[in-house]
């Protein structure tokens, strides 16, 4: 994939798929140690040890539309080719773990692209779901809850579009605000 926020969208909706109710979604940077750490959680209903000892394997799915998974091998070799780490860890009946290190400066690094639309795709298109989006560099960080967003909403959707543009720059002014001004989502 050419940008890591969409491994972020196929990894939440296979959370979605999971029957998840609760997805969290870390982007954790540190530009002096350059490194961004992502890690996707979910309350879904998990794998067995088998399931997650196969699920790096491109070859292996269980979507019946097509005979192969890439996003899980994809996302794991993004993070080893620069020299990061990946996990996965479920439990059956408690959810799923995914976690990722990559190394910012090295020539394999494919950029984080737009964090704000794919978060702001996945709560307004899930609105039966909660999401928590924290991001965070350097230390600084925000969140977004969306159990928040509903107490406070009462009656009106999420994926009512007014909601769906308050995220959204909700979510570009607090990244801005991290990097201490104006930044490109596409770093």
């Amino acid at each position: 994939m050419r940008e890591l926020s969409l491994n972020i969208l196929d990894i939440a909706q296979n959370s979605i798929s999971a029957g998840a109710s609760l997805i969290t979604v870390e982007v954790l940077e540190n530009t002096k140690e350059h490194t961004l750490f992502i890690g996707i959680y979910d309350n879904g209903c998990g794998m067995s040890e088998e399931q997650v000892k196969s699920v790096v394997d491109p070859f292996y799915t269980t979507r019946t539309t097509r005979k192969v998974g890439m996003g899980i091998p994809l996302f794991k070799m993004a993070a080893e080719m620069t020299g990061g780490e990946f996990s996965i860890e479920s439990r059956l009946s408690e959810g799923t773990r995914v976690k990722a290190l990559f190394k910012t400066d090295s020539v394999d690094y494919t950029p984080l692209g737009d964090v704000a639309s794919t978060v702001v795709m996945l709560v307004t298109m899930n609105t039966d779901r909660d999401f928590v989006y924290r991001r965070s560099v350097n230390g600084r960080e925000f969140a977004l809850d969306t159990r928040e967003l509903k107490n406070i909403l009462g009656d009106v959707p999420l994926g009512d579009y007014e909601v769906s543009e308050w995220i959204k720059e909700y979510i570009k002014e607090n990244t801005d605000e991290l990097y201490g001004g104006a930044q490109n989502e596409n770093s």
